[in-house]
């Protein structure tokens, strides 16, 4: 047997000695994975994911029930949309006649109450309890989102990262969120996190080359790295060896490239439709006191201009890292009409509006929802959070779900809940059924079967599409 260093080098070994932190690029590393591309053409070319962390309140926002007791209904009162028949709250007055484009799940429904374990079940379709424990932590065993996914199976042919998270990963509860990185899939299917776009002078974080470093000492770096791999590569091929190439030329791309940097560059869109999807403010006050959500509305204008560039998915989250914004326990009519529906309404109206208007929405999957609602009683407790009189806790029981753009069935209405929305009346669907209808709508067989990382197969999502919001 040959002993030698260079017999011992593995691929793996080879890109730990002479990974990307070598060659002066602080990306987040990139590695290759074997890449199933689907047969049949997507309806949509990619996915703008609005996630409104911490639960929304299905029955005060979008599933008013105005005859119910008024312990149930809240205090905000209905309005009608470009739906006959579709009520919403009065505070989503720019979301009522935009419903028109829209598909709308109102009996969305699972099992999980706790905000980590339901977030990693809403963002990769499969339930989180394994053995008697949730999933409430990042794992390398973990679930991929779905993100990560489209990461795997579609990479992008563009010079831009293939999955980007806005604006910051999401923590609870001393750990970061679950159901947000790649889990089994590997660091190169984590999404690119690309920071505070409400920021002044907002710049995506880990695009540029360490200061030191010109044109001449990159390229000398990239050579060496080049020599590293090719060490590992006759050492121990791999079935992944021949797209490892790929991953390092697009870094490279990504901090050299003019156009790349051009897709985050905020700067370049005129301010009117900055203030139109709304301004970030400075200084920044937290949600729970009266803060808002000022990065919303420049993020998901960040969003367009990335799936623009080919970006395959974007997660736009509602706040920043510890916000958790829509998990309205305490304070809740004030944080709603102070805090969230403001920016709200104002933002994903603008999203809407723009991608219609540059034909983008004809390719575009939009998706917004959240892991759960919210208790169908003012008061009631369900969670160690518990409730004010006024407030309202967890409620995984029924919730609603929307989405638009390519290949949604546009003004429907699918599914209902009963007559306090606390439970599915009809045609319930579980986060599985949703992700199961993401992937299809974007070309992907739900079916399809991933390896993880002791090449065990995992089928992407356990659902069913749902085929009453597809056209």
């Amino acid at each position: 047997m040959d002993n030698s260093p260079a017999t011992h080098l593995t691929r793996r070994r080879a890109l730990q000695v002479g990974g990307l932190g070598a060659v002066g690029l602080d990306l987040p590393g990139l590695l290759a994975a074997e890449t199933t591309r689907p047969v049949d053409p997507p309806a949509a070319k990619s996915c703008i994911l609005f996630y409104m962390e911490g639960g929304p309140s299905h029955i005060d926002l979008w599933d008013m029930k105005p005859q119910a007791p008024a312990e149930v209904r809240g205090k905000f009162r209905p309005i009608s949309t470009s739906l006959p028949g579709i009520t919403l709250c009065e505070h989503l007055d720019m979301w009522a006649p935009r419903m028109r484009h829209l598909a709308m799940i109102r009996s969305a429904t699972h099992d999980v109450n706790d905000h980590n374990a339901g977030t990693y079940y809403a963002l990769t379709g499969h339930h989180p309890l394994k053995g008697s424990r949730l999933t409430v932590a990042p794992s390398p065993d973990n679930h991929p989102p779905l993100g990560s996914v489209l990461a795997h199976l579609r990479p992008s042919d563009q010079l831009v990262p293939d999955f980007v998270h806005l604006p910051e990963v999401m923590f609870n509860n001393g750990h970061f969120i679950p159901g947000q990185q790649a889990g089994f899939l590997g660091d190169a299917c984590d999404p690119f996190v690309a920071g505070n776009p409400g920021l002044p002078g907002y710049r995506a974080p880990g695009l540029g080359r360490i200061g030191t470093l010109d044109e001449t000492r990159l390229q000398r770096r990239q050579k060496l790295l080049s020599l590293v791999d090719q060490v590992g590569r006759l050492a121990v091929p791999t079935p992944t060896g021949t797209r490892l190439d790929t991953f390092y030329e697009k870094a490279f791309s990504l901090v050299a490239s003019p156009a790349a940097h051009r897709a985050f560059d905020l700067a370049e869109e005129p301010e009117s439709l900055r203030r139109r999807y709304g301004l970030g403010f400075v200084p920044r006050q937290p949600v729970r006191k009266g803060g808002g959500l000022p990065c919303l509305g420049q993020g998901l204008l960040l969003a367009r201009r990335l799936i623009e560039a080919g970006v395959r998915l974007v997660t736009v989250c509602s706040g920043l890292r510890y916000d958790q914004s829509w998990d309205t326990h305490r304070s809740h009519y004030p944080l709603l009409e102070k805090s969230l529906l403001p920016f709200a309404n104002r933002a994903f109206a603008a999203l809407l509006d723009d991608l219609d208007e540059r034909g983008l929405l004809d390719e575009t999957l939009v998706v917004a929802m959240g892991e759960f609602g919210r208790t169908p009683k003012l008061g009631q407790i369900t969670s160690g959070a518990g409730a004010e009189p006024d407030g309202r806790d967890h409620w995984p029981h029924c919730y609603s779900v929307f989405l638009a753009g390519a290949g949604v069935k546009a003004g429907t209405v699918y599914g209902s809940s009963d007559r306090h929305a606390a439970y599915p009346a009809e045609n319930p669907v579980g986060p599985a059924d949703i992700t199961a209808t993401i992937y299809s709508l974007l070309g992907i067989d739900p079916q399809a079967r991933i390896l993880d990382r002791l090449d065990r197969p995992h089928t992407i999502s356990d659902g069913t599409p749902i085929a009453g919001v597809m056209a």
